[in-house]
């Protein structure tokens, strides 16, 4: 397995791919913050390098084949995945293993968080009403066997954008109805009658929506109209509407939280009756974008495993590199009774520093 460090990739890509923290380093009071900081070495005017965890392998085998596979399909038929245009570094670890992320309804937000990188706007393009076809078409090429669907707060619509979301959901189910779906969705505005019009009856695994980060920092964070309670709220009431799917949410790190607030964020989370959590590294998007706090080292990221699962969550993934869609196929089975997504043979580094003791019956957590 051939690793990539990411201090050494070309500038360019670099400034995309993964940015670095700002000038003034990581805050006080951050977990480890003196053997962070020299791990920050400058690489230039300006910035500093990333800590050594930030490293991800390439697959080989059954796996590379089926990456390079959905990559000739991506290119072939000229289709656009969030994975590609965030440029994850875990890209090679779920297209090898059958699993990619679709964003609908436009690429504007009608939201402005402070750490997110789509283009905001109060008024977005119309809904394209072709898109609900043309998801499923590329679905449908791609081979894939879980799909996370994706979407933009559309404030600008009665509904939030639930009636579109549903659409394009029954489109791909109908051509690829042995794909799995994970619909990562908005707060809606807090529409609860526009989540129930959503979720009955839609033809999902997963249903997922990201509370961010802690209480504390959401008005720091997030755009005013989204709150950590009315996540909850969604999540909560998600799961009354459809007890039959698994709910999941996201916490990142490393923006000015403490680690008991990650822990208590996890247990109000958990109290929802979420099943699936992953958390994350906050990497800083662009300049206008808040600056990184803190790089927790891996150990932390074990430790925040080890209690979101003795507090009962189903599936986990907490790591520097993970993302909300992180191996989101392997995750739902994970909360169905499989293997931990972290013993499953990785092409990547993003749970790699988390080990768990053998047994002659499997994998002991």
């Amino acid at each position: 397995m051939r690793t990539i460090n990411f201090d050494t990739l070309p500038g360019a890509l670099m400034a995309t791919r993964l940015p670095t923290v700002g000038e003034e380093g990581i805050g006080p009071g951050s977990c480890s913050s003196s053997q962070s900081s020299e791990r920050l070495k400058k690489t230039g005017a300006g910035r500093k390098r990333l800590p050594e965890w930030f490293k991800t392998s390439l697959p080989v085998g059954k796996s590379q084949n089926r990456y390079n596979s959905t990559m000739s399909s991506v290119k072939e038929n000229g289709l656009h995945t969030v994975c590609e245009e965030a440029r994850c570094p875990n890209i090679h670890d779920c297209w090898g293993r059958g699993t990619a992320t679709f964003m609908i309804a436009g690429d504007v937000c009608t939201r402005g968080c402070r750490f997110c990188a789509v283009d905001t706007a109060k008024n977005p393009p119309p809904l394209n009403s072709d898109e609900p076809d043309d998801l499923a078409s590329a679905i449908e090429k791609m081979g894939i066997e879980h799909a996370v669907i994706t979407v933009v707060n559309r404030d600008d619509l009665a509904d939030g954008g639930a009636s579109h979301y549903r659409e394009c959901i029954m489109a791909v189910h109908d051509r690829c109805p042995e794909v799995g779906i994970e619909l990562l969705c908005s707060d809606l505005d807090g529409n609860l009658d526009s989540l129930r019009t959503l979720l009955v009856g839609l033809p999902i695994r997963v249903f997922a929506h990201n509370v961010e980060c802690v209480p504390r920092l959401d008005s720091h964070v997030r755009d005013r109209r989204a709150s950590f309670s009315q996540s909850l709220e969604i999540l909560a009431e998600a799961k009354k509407i459809r007890p039959d799917l698994k709910t999941k949410t996201s916490i990142m790190v490393g923006l000015g939280e403490t680690d008991s607030e990650v822990v208590d964020a996890m247990r109000k989370v958990r109290s929802c009756g979420v099943d699936m959590i992953t958390l994350g590294q906050y990497l800083q998007p662009g300049v206008r974008h808040i600056p990184v706090e803190r790089f927790p080292e891996p150990s932390k990221f074990a430790d925040w495993d080890r209690e979101a699962r003795e507090m009962g969550f189903s599936a986990v993934a907490s790591g520097p590199l993970v993302r909300s869609s992180y191996r989101a196929g392997l995750l739902w089975e994970e909360s169905t009774g499989s293997e931990p997504v972290v013993t499953r043979e990785s092409t990547g580094s993003a749970v790699s520093h988390l080990t768990f003791p053998h047994t002659d019956g499997g994998q002991t957590i």
